[in-house]
């Protein structure tokens, strides 16, 4: 029987503590305005020490759960987009498994940085295609905090945590994914990195002084790229698909900055309720981003059944990509 992939239920979770911008500013050298002006971001949500990414990921399922209850010995697969994983293995997502109760799941982590949870759901879409797995799990999570240098101005002031989660199932072939963009550029690695903690750069005394297992980015660098990557993935899903940008409900863009969401918009001369926009909320959440604003989005009635939705992330990598697909949910 001819069928589709579809998102059907969603959940979320963000940690309790909010940090504002003015707390901020008595940390590091920044102000609330000089982060807003560059960033849209007001304040973000961090982590309290006892959670870990697999901790916001399971109060995210269990969110999923109140709206869709569902089964645990009903999960055929676990895929973890993330790259704060609990440790290096066992993955997050085996942990997560446990956790759940997902006795009858596979269970594997995905690295893609902020296009983490596009190459999840593409990922796990081809496994319910294949007609091997009727029901699986996608998680975007992902506890930045510990990777932040506080001391950098630069960086601490756009990253939060926070954990979503989607269910994908066959649905009816009218709705569902239609189409998927899958990208990477490495020319711009050391644009936006974590050097050590790797086999290039293992942990040491002088790793450790040196703040190399901390977020490295060059800012206006990933700036540039981000706005005209993202820009291309939008434009090759419409043309592919013979859309236009009217025909479109809405765009949910990696939650970076609000500049280059900004600048998206007006490239393809959209207003600006057509894309929605969190950042404010959250900061960049990296692979818990998108999953964040699909779920505010639904929830707040912006995605109707039958709309066109496009995804667009970028992260470093550089890896990009986009999802085209037909909404299946009602609102």
């Amino acid at each position: 029987m001819e069928f589709s992939v579809g998102i059907t239920a969603l959940g979320a979770y963000t940690p309790r503590k909010v940090l504002t911008n003015d707390e901020l500013a008595s940390m590091v050298d920044t102000s609330n305005e000089w982060i807003v002006e560059r960033t849209g971001i007001h304040q973000r949500h961090i982590a309290d020490p006892s959670e870990a990414t697999s901790d916001l990921a399971y109060k995210a399922f269990l969110d999923l759960s109140v709206h869709h209850p569902v089964s645990p010995r009903e999960i055929d697969l676990i895929v973890v987009a993330t790259v704060t994983p609990d440790m290096i293995f066992p993955t997050t997502a085996n942990l997560l498994q446990h956790k759940i109760g997902a006795s009858n799941a596979g269970a594997m982590d995905l690295l893609a940085a902020c296009a983490g949870f596009i190459y999840g759901l593409s990922t796990g879409a081809q496994f319910i295609k294949s007609g091997t797995h009727k029901k699986l799990l996608v998680f975007g999570a992902d506890t930045m905090s510990r990777i932040v240098d506080w001391e950098d101005r630069t960086t601490c002031v756009i990253f939060g945590d926070g954990a979503g989660v989607v269910m994908l199932e066959p649905v009816d072939p009218e709705f569902g994914i239609r189409d998927v963009i899958l990208r990477s550029d490495g020319e711009g690695a050391s644009t936006l990195s974590m050097p050590a903690g790797g086999s290039r750069l293992p942990a040491s005394l002088d790793t450790v002084r040196q703040h190399l297992h901390f977020i490295k980015m060059n800012g206006r660098e990933t700036f540039a790229w981000a706005v005209r990557r993202m820009g291309e993935v939008l434009e090759e899903l419409l043309q592919r698909n013979s859309l236009k940008p009217e025909d479109i409900g809405l765009v949910i863009c990696h939650q970076a900055n609000g500049r280059i969401i900004e600048t998206t918009w007006k490239k393809f001369n959209l207003p600006p309720e057509k894309f929605f926009v969190n950042i404010h909320k959250y900061g960049n959440t990296t692979a818990a981003s998108i999953p964040l604003a699909l779920y505010e989005a639904y929830h707040e009635g912006r995605l109707k059944k039958g709309d066109w939705v496009v995804l667009d992330a970028f992260g470093a990598g550089f890896t990009y990509g986009g999802v085209l697909m037909k909404w299946w949910l009602n609102g």
